[in-house]
């Protein structure tokens, strides 16, 4: 059900970007469990891979997508930022701003979608609420204990 008003080269090239940012949550948040060490390091390591494993679903809903518009899923895997910063607030920090860069991306899709193709609009606003949802959870765990105020 796609619009001829649709940028299919657009949208596929968004598609394609989200699927490297995906895959390289996958690869960076399974680095982060190898990480951390300490006496809560058992909770936090579970929190990461479930966090990687999430990233390798959206990667596989997002090519998917590409393949379902007639795209070639790219190959490439986004940027890795080594920062050698292995205390548990770096790795939420670094988490956080990858999350963002990936709900603008998101919201990129969505602006590209929105009343042109619906079920794709669909998934991009699905998406965003999920993103938005983790950016959340990520900035409550930066806080401060007992700290009531939002980041944003």
């Amino acid at each position: 059900m796609t619009d001829s008003a649709l940028d299919s080269n657009k949208t596929l090239d968004v598609l394609n970007r989200m699927l490297e940012l995906e895959l390289a949550g996958v690869v960076r948040y399974m680095h982060y469990s190898f990480m951390v060490f300490g006496h809560d390091r058992l909770p936090i390591i579970e929190w990461l891979r479930s966090q990687s494993n999430a990233s390798l679903v959206h990667a596989q809903e997002v090519g998917e997508w590409i393949t379902t518009l007639g795209g070639h899923p790219s190959l490439r895997i986004g940027p890795l930022l080594e920062t050698h910063c292995h205390e548990i607030h770096d790795i939420l920090q670094e988490s956080l701003e990858h999350e963002k860069v990936g709900l603008d991306l998101i919201r990129e899709l969505h602006d590209l979608v929105a009343g042109r193709h619906v079920p794709l609009e669909e998934f991009a606003r699905a998406q965003i609420v999920e993103e938005d949802r983790h950016i959340s959870e990520v900035e409550k765990m930066l806080r401060p204990p007992g700290d009531l105020n939002p980041q944003r």
